[in-house]
């Protein structure tokens, strides 16, 4: 009931709760956002940014925890920030932009640089310590040891790639030591225990396994394998808690929990509510009780601890259904259906379980496909009321995800990209073949990359696809580079600077590929004034393109909607984010057909 999510803070998993950040009393206008936080080893501080008009370019500021006033320091440019807190709170790690007009046009959206930071003092004066002569598309992470002898650095090249450096703080001048470079493999979740770190990897293991570094010998060749990899599941993310490790892992791309111990040796799993989707895993070696975030197609986001020691498990907060929804009456099932080249794809569909499979239920073929990101049960508010109404919703998961693997994710990127277009118009093929819907009552939707997925789909099948939603997309995939932040895009999709890059991406690009005379189908592109990430350059051509060359008549638009003081999707407030989803749903409505009476 308000336009922005409030952070609370309570005194254990059933104490009191307290709200630390109110985005909405800042600015009065539910513009501002709250992006990220971090707070101090003691709790008593909190250092979090906020940015305004949905464009991330996020403030930080320190809370004091128990006045519940700000520090007079703000520092801007710190977008996407990470941050690590000294020992004793006096001072921070973190990552910022440069300010425009320090670097050339253009280099405000790169350079992610490291800085050290003390409480009090002057951010200007704040010392760099990591990033100078580096790449600019280096996405930066920091990790601190307990006791603050050891910073590592995680220097992400994409989203397929990683590099990580070690610095010994008892010597400040002194350089940091290369972990690991020029290896083509991820190395992510630095996490201290002790004397030694360990790291998730898919080097030499595609579905991850969990190693353990010594950071006085460091080299790979050092290395132990704590937690191999699994045949089955993907290692997804692993905390300390007491005296053991738990990993979140995905198997057939819903969510398991298992615990460790130290050695690697496999304790026991921790059963969840269902097939569904750890949304988050948060716990602290010593403690023997983990934090878990959790939701499912039916279930909104709900949070619970779970007692290690005796296996209990305290809920905190859970969300309620939206009013009405009764989720016992929908149908969830997961189906695997063959490629264009073979390779089976899994989805899920879900449906009320009375509706019939003879080919006239109103369908949403919804996917995203690409940089690793892994699509997996997860609530949305507005999905009962297309349920509820007879619809149907398809989800697969397609090559470029990381659902089964970095082997799955590369069968999606660069030159594989068609792979995950193939996947997609299976997916519509099979719906259509097996009685769930027909082309005319198919609808098919995605966001930013997802926006790609729609319009390639679109302009390589338009006569497969009854309506399409087309979010912040990326649609000129030849000159896509040159705007906004999209370099850092280049190891995922190739750059057309590249002759054999721009082969591949020319041959897919949604823009390049549309046919006068063909008639498409319903189409609603949307766009922000304030996307910092897609410029809307892309939703703005393409609709032009497209109102020119189709042949559809009035019955078959070319919408576009632009939306102001909003950006990417990130920060919006409440009442934009309503407004869309009554927009998108009652565009599908009307042109897929599903009958929307009043209930």
């Amino acid at each position: 009931d308000q336009d922005q999510p409030i952070l609370y803070t309570r005194e254990g998993p059933a104490g009191d709760e307290r709200a630390l950040v109110d985005p909405t009393t800042l600015g009065g206008d539910g513009l501002t956002a709250l992006d990220w936080w971090y707070p101090s080893p003691d709790g008593h501080h909190l250092a979090y940014g906020t940015s305004r008009n949905g464009d991330e370019w996020s403030t930080l500021r320190v809370l004091d925890v128990d006045s519940g006033t700000d520090h007079p320091e703000a520092i801007k440019r710190t977008r996407y920030t990470s941050l690590a807190w000294l020992p004793d709170a006096s001072g921070f790690f973190y990552t910022r932009y440069p300010t425009p007009g320090t670097v050339p046009e253009g280099g405000e959206n790169y350079d992610r640089h490291a800085f050290f930071h003390r409480l009090g003092e002057d951010p200007a004066a704040d010392r760099k310590v990591f990033g100078e002569g580096r790449s600019p598309q280096d996405m930066l992470g920091l990790t601190l040891s307990d006791d603050g002898r050891w910073l590592v650095v995680t220097a992400s090249q994409g989203w397929a790639r990683t590099e990580v450096y070690l610095h010994d703080q008892t010597w400040r001048d002194e350089p940091f030591v290369p972990v690991v470079e020029g290896v083509d493999a991820l190395f992510l979740n630095p996490t201290f225990d002790g004397d030694r770190f360990f790291l998730l990897t898919n080097w030499e293991a595609p579905n991850y396994r969990v190693v353990s570094v010594d950071p006085t010998a460091p080299e790979p060749s050092n290395w132990e394998t704590i937690i191999p990899e699994s045949p089955d599941a993907v290692l997804d993310h692993f905390v300390l808690a007491g005296d053991v490790i738990v990993t979140h892992e995905m198997e057939s791309a819903t969510s398991r929990l298992r615990v460790y111990r130290m050695d690697g040796s496999h304790v026991r799993d921790f059963p969840l509510p269902g097939l569904g989707t750890v949304t988050s895993l948060d716990g602290h070696a010593g403690h023997p009780r983990v934090a878990i975030g959790y939701t499912s197609f039916v279930q909104p986001q709900c949070a619970f601890v779970i007692d290690l020691l005796t296996g209990a498990r305290l809920p905190i907060s859970p969300l309620p259904p939206a009013a009405g929804f009764d989720p016992t009456a929908i149908a969830v099932e997961q189906v695997r259906y063959p490629s264009k080249d073979g390779t089976p794809i899994s989805m899920f569909l879900l449906r009320r379980a009375d509706v019939p499979l003879d080919g006239t239920a109103p369908t949403i073929l919804a996917a995203y496909g690409g940089f690793n990101i892994s699509k997996t049960p997860d609530y949305r508010p507005h999905m009962p009321a297309w349920l509820e109404r007879g619809g149907i919703i398809a989800i697969p998961n397609l090559r470029g995800g990381g659902e089964y693997g970095e082997d799955w994710h590369r069968a999606g990127m660069r030159e594989h990209k068609q792979n995950v277009f193939d996947d997609f118009i299976a997916a519509a093929e099979w719906l259509i073949a097996n009685g769930y819907t027909s082309a005319a009552k198919l609808g098919i939707r995605g966001g930013s990359n997802g926006g790609l997925l729609v319009g390639a789909a679109m302009t390589q099948r338009p006569d497969l696809v009854g309506a399409v939603f087309c979010g912040v997309p990326l649609l000129d995939m030849v000159r896509y580079h040159h705007f906004r932040i999209a370099k850092l895009w280049v190891p995922e999709y190739g750059s057309a600077d590249d002759e054999d890059a721009f082969r591949w991406l020319h041959a897919y690009s949604p823009y390049h590929h549309v046919t006068g005379g063909t008639s498409y189908p319903p189409t609603l592109i949307t766009t922000a004034e304030q996307d910092t990430r897609v410029d809307p350059l892309h939703a703005r051509k393409m609709t032009a393109l497209l109102q020119r060359e189709t042949a559809g008549g009035d019955d078959r638009p070319i919408l576009l909607r632009a939306e102001a003081d909003a950006g990417h999707g990130i920060g919006k407030p409440l009442v934009k984010r309503i407004a869309e989803a009554a927009d998108e749903g009652s565009f599908f409505a009307t042109y897929l057909g599903l009958a929307w009476e009043e209930r």
